[in-house]
């Protein structure tokens, strides 16, 4: 594996900035196994998280253009959640990560 002089320059470290918080990969998991979802819909799916946690991640994957935000200018407003391509594309390393995971269990 390469060397870096500043752990800034690492892919994996800066990768790990983007998905590394306790809530990031639920998150994601979830809006990749629902499409697209809503607020609540996703507040469901993902148990223990705060309505307080929830909206800073979905605010800051965005920023980070790791998921979609659409806003629909109805009466009540809606809100649907979904994965950008960027997001979509950490799937696969999430599901070799799990396999890896069901492995560890195993043994």
């Amino acid at each position: 594996m390469e060397q870096y002089k500043r752990k800034e320059d690492c892919p994996l470290t800066f990768a790990l900035t983007l998905i590394g918080s306790k809530w990031r990969l639920p998150i994601i998991w979830a809006l990749w196994n629902g499409k697209i979802l809503r607020y609540n819909e996703l507040k469901r799916r993902i148990d223990g998280i705060t309505n307080m946690v929830l909206s800073q991640s979905l605010r800051e994957m965005e920023n980070q253009g790791l998921i979609l935000r659409k806003q629909y200018m109805e009466i009540p407003p809606r809100v649907e959640y979904s994965l950008t391509k960027d997001g979509e594309a950490l799937i696969p390393s999430l599901e070799s990560l799990a396999k890896w995971g069901k492995a560890m269990q195993n043994k």
